[in-house]
């Protein structure tokens, strides 16, 4: 099957300006997260303070040092160095009032950035060697989510999503945690790790218990693999989303005529409107992608995916959702409306109840955004 590329970019109307907006404009616009890890978005600082309340010894001694270490580390290219630097954000993680406290900064960090609704990801198995248990991790990370979210004064909503490594054999224990604490802060599950030797289908047991459930769940496939780990998560295992999901660009072929070929799979997840979950500097970090220009994301926002914006390890990457949205606008000139329509997307695909999405959707994405579209006409 075939078809042109459409380059409306969500269609905004002839009558609204059309330059694409400074940073300052995309810090103040809504904006919804979906793929965040909670050990990969830790302040330098706070993890400088944890590590020697508990004697861990660091890279570095001070945050700014610190933090240009994880910078480094994350940009060598080198996998084991890459890797390395959670080992230190994990290890400062093993006490109930650290979780919380990073928790809490999270969510501050977040709300300061202009997050509005927020979905952050961690595996609560990495969290216990400490001596808590899988639910006193959780219990945990929702305090700190909790006294976050009331220092905004309502300004984000942030809900947990419960991850099982791929290389364990915890998934079916993390998929009752999900659902013991649904209707308790946490809005579903995800599968995270390392793709290539083992696939999401090890994991199924835990899927086809989500799914009898009735619970929401998505999976890391096709960043570091390919189309095969992307049809497993969706046709064996049910994904609703799509954890990256950049290398569906594997199955869509772009003629010199301009036209574009989509392979069956490439052409279910558009079909279907599965979301992707797109990570563009993490991807550029990892060699999924070489640079914002050449990040997929741009011909799949042109062909109508349900394309959605986020930061996956904002330490590691130095980045936020004002840097990525940003990055996408430099690099592609994306307009306000564009950037409305990233989040929109996001925020249909949050696993949280239709009435609130919509809530949220028709009270605080579409008035901030008509607000900031609006100064420009006048300006």
């Amino acid at each position: 099957m075939s078809t042109k590329i459409v380059l409306d970019h969500g269609g905004p109307c002839l009558d609204v300006p059309v330059s694409t907006p400074t940073r300052d404009q995309v810090q103040a616009a809504p904006k919804v997260l979906l793929h965040d890890h909670l050990d990969g978005g830790l302040r330098p600082q706070t993890i400088v303070e944890l590590a020697e309340e508990i004697g861990h010894e660091l890279p570095a001694g001070d945050a700014e040092s610190l933090g240009r270490w994880f910078a480094e580390s994350a940009d060598s290219g080198s996998l084991v160095r890459y890797l390395e630097t959670f080992d230190h954000t994990v290890a400062v993680m093993q006490n109930g009032p650290a979780i919380a406290r990073v928790a809490r900064e999270c969510v501050e960090d977040l709300a300061a950035d202009g997050v509005v609704y927020a979905e952050v990801r961690y595996a609560p198995e990495q969290h216990v060697t400490g001596g808590l248990t899988l639910d006193e991790v959780v219990a945990a990370v929702q305090e700190g989510f909790d006294a976050g979210m009331a220092a905004s004064g309502g300004r984000i909503v942030v809900r947990q999503l419960l991850t099982a490594m791929r290389h364990q054999a915890r998934s079916m224990e993390i998929a009752e945690l999900a659902i013991a604490w649904r209707d308790r802060g946490v809005a579903g599950f995800d599968i995270a790790g390392a793709e290539a030797g083992f696939p999401p289908t090890r994991h199924l047991d835990a899927f086809e218990y989500l799914q009898r459930e009735n619970a929401h769940f998505t999976i890391h496939a096709g960043e570091a693999f390919g189309l095969p780990s992307i049809w497993e998560a969706i046709q064996w295992c049910g994904a609703d989303r799509l954890g990256h999901g950049v290398r569906i660009i594997d199955d869509i072929t772009v003629h010199d005529d301009g036209s574009v070929e989509l392979g069956r799979l490439a052409a279910y997840v558009r079909d279907k409107r599965i979301p992707l979950e797109m990570c563009p500097s993490s991807n550029i970090q990892t060699g999924a992608a070489e640079s914002f220009e050449q990040h997929p994301v741009g011909l799949l926002t042109d062909l109508r995916f349900r394309v959605t914006v986020n930061t996956d390890n904002r330490l590691m990457s130095g980045t936020s959702m004002t840097q990525e949205m940003h990055g996408l606008v430099e690099a592609f000139g994306y307009t306000l409306q564009d950037l409305r329509w990233f989040t929109i997307n996001a925020m249909k695909s949050a696993f949280l109840p239709f009435d609130e999405r919509l809530a949220i959707i028709d009270q605080v994405v579409k008035p901030g955004y008509a607000a900031l579209i609006d100064a420009r006409t006048e300006a």
